[in-house]
């Protein structure tokens, strides 16, 4: 079964999307339960070389980029799932820049499959705790609603070491 989370705050400087479609040790409550990504979470699918891919609001035919074509690049830094996503000229591409400019979309939202023994329960007191230690990840959403809040999107078109610090969106967000 396929699950997605969404978090955000996006930012458009340009054709490039820059951000973290996740954060490590951040809680954030789904309802029934809270739920937590661990560092290392993402390293087994990052280095499959699968073909992710970062879509608008988890939409197939909303494709804006993909690990195999380079158009979309991820990485884990010490604060999660950090991406770079260049824009394609298409309706989806052109809109989300302009919906990310105005603070429209401002997170992100990923898509992914635990495999047994990739997440840990536990019950805290009256919380019920799941921790991500290790998904399938399949694709990064930019979204307006995500459920991780310290995710973040930002759209540039200066180089990534000069882009200010941007802070959360839902599990689906973007740094």
């Amino acid at each position: 079964m396929l699950e997605v989370r969404s978090t955000g705050s996006l930012r458009s400087n340009g054709k490039t999307l820059t951000g973290h479609a996740a954060i490590f040790n951040s809680e954030a409550d789904l309802g029934g339960f809270v739920e937590v990504i661990r560092n290392g979470a993402f390293r087994k699918s990052l280095e499959s070389g699968s073909n992710i891919r970062a879509l608008y609001h988890h939409q197939g035919d909303a494709l804006l980029g993909t690990t195999r074509s380079g158009t979309l690049k991820l990485k884990e830094d010490a604060h999660g799932l950090a991406f770079e996503l260049a824009l394609p000229d298409t309706t989806h591409g052109r809109d989300l820049a302009v919906l990310v400019d105005r603070g429209d979309v401002a997170g992100c939202s990923f898509g992914f499959r635990v495999a047994d023994g990739g997440d840990r329960w536990e019950q805290r007191g009256a919380q019920l705790v799941r921790e991500l230690l290790s998904v399938e990840l399949q694709e990064i959403t930019l979204t307006h609603d995500p459920a991780y809040a310290d995710t973040t999107v930002a759209l540039r078109s200066r180089p990534a070491h000069v882009v200010p610090d941007i802070r959360r969106l839902w599990l689906e967000t973007c740094e």
